[in-house]
């Protein structure tokens, strides 16, 4: 039964990405021709032979010795394994790329791959990879963000406000946050910056508004094997605002005003929250964004995170 269910709610979303235009539902577009200057596709970071565990890795068509990296995470309300050739391509990456920045788009395990923190410990994979690899791939360490839409978002910010924690104990529940993927244990896996696109942060408060329902079983049920009311802890640990400090690293967040996925409300408390822990933040909520779609992808929208990013990076130097 849950697999059939799976497979619906992925096709509704291929479904919606054909009928829309670039961004579409759940970030998915059609595949795309990048300006690059190097290429690798199916890159397996975690040394297994696994499909859930490979990225691409893109380089700007403007050549550098080196470059700083996004790594730019799909959504799927956490049921794809495999979409990292739909990520948002034709815009956050396109853009990223245009500006200088080298972009990786990983696949991660699903929730019918492994319960929750498994996703996070596959990008926590992928961020120690980029180290590791390094001068392999050009990549300019002294900056690493994440990036996501939707589900991708969450596992963005999630990476970012647990950036530099091992575990973590919520109520009755401890959380080993790091994982043991791949071969670059030893390496850091923290980051310097984050984008959230409309990902879903408090996931004990998926009700703060107007939102899609799935029926008896929740992405986030389906991801933790649990029930909000029977296990309030394990919701709490796998929202992104619990670890909110003063020394997360700086996040921009974009969500739609008429997101009837995931409600805005998720992007006004995160901003909120990390605004007044002293977190470097900045937050867009277009007045006619949906979940995804040309209103949340603007010229305007992409350019600030681009300036975000930047102004991150100088600021770091």
């Amino acid at each position: 039964m849950k697999k059939v269910f799976t497979t619906f709610v992925m096709c509704l979303a291929v479904l919606a990405a054909a009928a829309q235009p670039a961004g579409g539902f759940g970030g998915f577009q059609q595949q795309v021709k990048l300006e690059t200057s190097q290429e690798w596709k199916d890159v397996n970071y975690a040394g297994d032979d696994k499909a859930y565990h490979t990225c691409d890795i893109y380089l700007p068509k403007k050549q550098a010795a080196v470059y700083p990296v996004v790594i730019h995470i799909y959504g799927s309300a956490w049921f794809s394994n495999s979409s990292k050739g739909m990520a948002d391509l034709g815009t956050i990456v396109k853009t990223l790329l245009d500006a200088g920045y080298a972009v990786v788009c990983p696949n991660h395990r699903s929730s019918m791959d492994a319960a929750w923190p498994a996703q996070l410990h596959d990008i926590r994979a992928v961020i120690r990879f980029v180290r590791g690899e390094a001068k392999k791939y050009h990549f300019d360490t002294s900056f690493i963000a994440t990036s996501g839409f939707s589900s991708g978002g969450h596992l963005s910010s999630t990476a970012a406000t647990t950036s530099g924690l091992k575990t973590a104990t919520v109520g009755q529940v401890t959380l080993d946050l790091e994982g043991s993927l791949g071969a670059y244990t030893s390496q850091s896996s923290a980051v310097n910056a984050a984008c959230d696109w409309s990902g879903p942060v408090d996931l004990t408060a998926m009700d703060c508004g107007e939102h899609m329902t799935m029926g008896a079983n929740s992405p986030e049920d389906q991801l933790l094997r649990s029930k909000l009311d029977k296990e309030p802890d394990k919701y709490l640990g796998l929202s992104a605002v619990h670890y909110v400090n003063k020394n997360n690293p700086p996040v921009i967040i974009f969500h739609g005003e008429k997101d009837n996925v995931v409600p805005v409300c998720q992007g006004r408390k995160f901003y909120e929250l990390l605004k007044a822990a002293g977190v470097k933040t900045e937050a867009t909520f277009p007045a006619e964004g949906n979940h995804g779609g040309p209103q949340m992808y603007t010229d305007e929208n992409l350019q600030k995170m681009v300036k975000f990013l930047n102004e991150v990076r100088t600021q770091k130097k």
